[in-house]
């Protein structure tokens, strides 16, 4: 079963959109093949987020964590055991294999802080919003065209005394 959505008539009828459409082309199919390790998106407060990722069996050093252009990636790498550390399973079902793991960040969301704690990797994530982007109240008042004119207070025009 294919999960694959076309996206042709929105390229036609939006201006602009097309990398919002390609984003979530990349997220169905990302998400689809990613299903190791488990993890939960939170919201924390209204621009305050959290990531969880359950890594459990892997230390600091084996974690890396990147933002760039949007995007942030986690990654994880286990060290091969040496030669004298043969270790004899009779079941496996903690997977310890490495893994790479790809959120797509909105406009100005900034990773804030990162913990490790009982095998969960927590990523705290801010919106902060630039001055500019803000909203902002306009008072009403005079404005540079409308304060150069002379106000006219009595409509004495073309009357002769």
């Amino acid at each position: 079963m294919s999960t694959t959505i076309d996206l042709t008539p929105l390229y036609r009828t939006m201006v602009g959109f097309d990398r919002m459409a390609s984003m979530i082309d990349n997220a169905a199919r990302l998400d689809g093949a990613q299903g190791y390790p488990p993890y939960n998106i939170e919201r924390v407060g209204n621009d305050e987020f959290a990531i969880e990722i359950a890594v459990a069996g892997f230390s600091e050093a084996d974690l890396d964590i990147e933002t760039k252009e949007g995007l942030l990636t986690v990654a994880a790498k286990k060290e091969a055991p040496e030669e004298g550390d043969a270790r004899e399973f009779l079941h496996r079902g903690i997977a310890e294999r490495g893994f790479v793991r790809r959120f797509q960040l909105a406009d100005h969301v900034i990773v804030t802080a990162a913990s490790l704690t009982n095998g969960l990797l927590r990523i705290e994530l801010v919106r902060e919003l630039p001055e500019a982007k803000k909203p902002r109240k306009i008072e009403i008042g005079e404005t540079p065209q409308t304060a150069s004119k002379p106000k006219v207070i009595e409509g004495s025009k073309g009357k002769a005394a």
